[in-house]
């Protein structure tokens, strides 16, 4: 098929029958009685619930919202108005005394004071990518940023030890939920359902035994543009699909561009695609009206970010 804009759309209809028949043969395979999620307040999350209360019905899809002391309280907001909508069950965990124990939070700050010794509880931080890939070559380099909230904000590039440092410690959240989602389908006999998607999964942006451990994936075939597109067949609430897309672990709002992809979704899932069916560069250039340095320097990206993260798509190597 020729290259082109509009590559991307789907049927809506037939892709829902699709997943659907899906969700519903996992179940049966795997002689679980329902589905478990865990309800983020991201676009995600709500079409995968959305999909398996089509598929098996609202009375077997069981939603677990777990916040803790740095998310977005919007998410919350939107994940209990979305479960509504839905009228299946939920349950709220804050993770937070969890994570205090394990010291996610003191493990993570003391790592920040050695960068910037004022910083405190007070203040709020991201860790970002140079932005916009398509308009200057850069490197990977992440940046942490501060923000006293008083009108001073500082940043520093990291180096390898301590953006490792804070990615273990944030990282624990996405296990700390996985836990507690398990807990609740081991206990009622459900599966848990992952809301990876394909533009996600191709480059590695889960985090393993987190929310990269479940026991189906029904999106993770789906660019993020085509999950906008069954969000709005599906009826997922306008206010989760006008939401910026956040990995919503740090206390400073950050994007999935700025934190990870460095490219609008609307470009990124066409290059990606092309980079996946290895469409000649002058054609991507031609339809997508991009130079040939701008297409090889997403190429480079997508190659360097899939070849690292190779690992997390595998099961652990044995013998065998």
């Amino acid at each position: 098929m020729k290259f082109h804009k509009d590559i991307l759309r789907i049927n809506c209809e037939k892709e829902v029958e699709r997943i659907c028949e899906f969700i519903q043969q996992q179940m049966l395979s795997m002689r679980r009685d329902g589905a478990v999620i865990g309800l983020s307040g991201g676009i995600d999350s709500a079409l995968c619930a959305e999909l398996c209360v089509r598929a098996l019905g609202k009375e077997k899809v069981f939603g677990l919202i777990l916040p803790e002391k740095e998310s977005n309280p919007i998410s919350k907001e939107y994940a209990l108005k979305q479960a509504r909508e839905m009228g299946i069950k939920t349950e709220t965990i804050d993770i937070s005394p969890t994570l205090e124990g394990f010291g996610t939070y003191e493990k993570r700050d003391r790592v920040i004071k050695g960068i910037f010794p004022e910083y405190n509880t007070h203040y709020r931080f991201k860790i970002t990518l140079p932005p916009d890939l398509l308009s200057r070559d850069a490197f990977n380099f992440f940046t942490l940023t501060i923000d006293d909230g008083r009108g001073s904000v500082k940043s520093a590039r990291l180096k390898k030890d301590t953006l490792n440092a804070i990615i273990a410690a944030t990282d624990t959240k996405q296990r700390t939920r996985m836990m507690h989602l398990y807990y609740f389908a081991e206990k009622m006999n459900y599966f848990v359902c992952g809301t990876t998607n394909r533009s996600e999964t191709i480059q590695g942006f889960f985090v393993k035994y987190g929310d990269g451990g479940v026991d189906i994936e029904p999106i993770a075939h789906l660019y993020k543009t085509q999950v906008y597109q069954l969000s709005e067949y599906t009826g997922v609430i306008e206010e989760i699909i006008q939401r910026t897309p956040s990995p919503d672990t740090y206390s400073f709002e950050v994007s999935d561009e700025e934190f990870f992809f460095r490219i609008p979704y609307d470009k990124l899932d066409l290059l990606l695609y092309s980079w996946e069916k290895k469409v000649p560069i002058a054609e991507v250039c031609e339809v997508m009206n991009l130079t040939e340095d701008q297409v090889k320097r997403a190429f480079r990206d997508f190659s360097a970010k899939s070849n690292a993260t190779r690992h997390l798509r595998r099961l652990p190597p044995t013998l065998e």
